[in-house]
């Protein structure tokens, strides 16, 4: 890195939901957490692990200025039906080396927020959810 300003700030993050462009967001989180089995070894004291399986979550966080989630989700819960999306994150602040997309696949939100709301203070919606695939559409390499 050559300088601090290569930093990618979040204020040019963008998120698309199934193809939409949700320009409420103001905060969008997706991790792989690596669950591991403790794996004993002969001859070693310490424990090792072996990788059992992955789990894919995230959340996206939006300022409540429609009821997106509500419309996209809302009915088709009350009848049992599991909805599945596809998320794209992009970031690409001006003084970054470049653009990050990646592409989060079987997206399944994890509740509904109906209401939530408070005196003197904005609106927003938290909504946490699951994936089971993602790719880098664009990447990043500092040079």
């Amino acid at each position: 890195m050559d300088s601090a300003k290569r930093i990618m700030n979040g204020t040019w993050g963008e998120v698309w939901l199934d193809g939409d462009y949700v320009s409420e967001c103001y905060g969008l989180q997706a991790k792989v957490n690596v669950n591991k089995e403790d794996v004993n070894l002969c001859g070693q004291m310490a424990t090792d692990t072996k990788v059992t399986s992955i789990k894919c979550t995230g959340s996206l966080r939006l300022h409540k200025v429609s009821s997106r989630m509500a419309l996209a989700i809302g009915d088709m819960i009350k009848r049992g039906i599991d909805p599945r999306f596809t998320i794209i994150s992009k970031l690409a602040d001006p003084d970054a080396y470049g653009a990050e997309r990646v592409v989060l696949k079987n997206v399944s939100f994890d509740d509904l927020t109906l209401a939530d709301w408070e005196v003197a203070r904005n609106g927003t919606v938290e909504a946490p959810f699951t994936f089971t695939d993602y790719e880098f559409l664009d990447t990043v390499e500092a040079r």
